[in-house]
């Protein structure tokens, strides 16, 4: 099934169950997916569909922040619950010491032995990791086995 299918149904339960966040969210998920197939062109790869979902979280991460720091409770959890529905529809995220091991491998390949290289180690870990590990965890961790 592909991701608009899954959103459809899952838009129809949550319309059924009268829940509006989950429902709001689907509805802001399908609209960034089919605004996104209009933009290239074509249907949507897995992959173009994993980056579409990736991108949505990461703009709800940042306005979490955004509102922790403006002190806007209700807006934060309201926040909290679309980051839930969102990953929901992506792949498991692995853990920080996954991420390390494949970082360090990643290093050893290249050859990267300074923060020189940190370019070469993103370019080549990133599409390894691409939507199962959180950007910041990964630009961190390369900072952090570099040094």
């Amino acid at each position: 099934m592909s991701l608009l299918e899954s959103l459809q149904k899952d838009m129809i339960a949550a319309m059924k169950a009268k829940d509006k966040v989950k429902l709001g969210t689907i509805r802001m998920l399908k609209a960034a997916v089919v605004n996104e197939q209009i933009e290239v062109g074509h249907n949507l790869s897995s992959d173009e569909e994993i980056a579409v979902l990736s991108r949505e979280l990461k703009q709800r991460k940042d306005s979490l922040e955004e509102f922790k720091n403006a002190g806007r409770d209700e807006a934060v959890q309201n926040l909290k619950n679309e980051i839930k529905v969102v990953e929901s529809y992506l792949p498991e995220q692995l853990s920080e010491d996954e991420v390390k091991t494949i970082v360090q491998e990643t290093i050893d390949q290249v050859g990267a032995t300074s923060k020189a290289d940190f370019g070469k180690v993103m370019g080549a870990v990133m599409p390894k990791l691409k939507g199962k590990a959180d950007g910041k965890l990964v630009n961190a961790t390369v900072k952090e086995l570099l040094n």
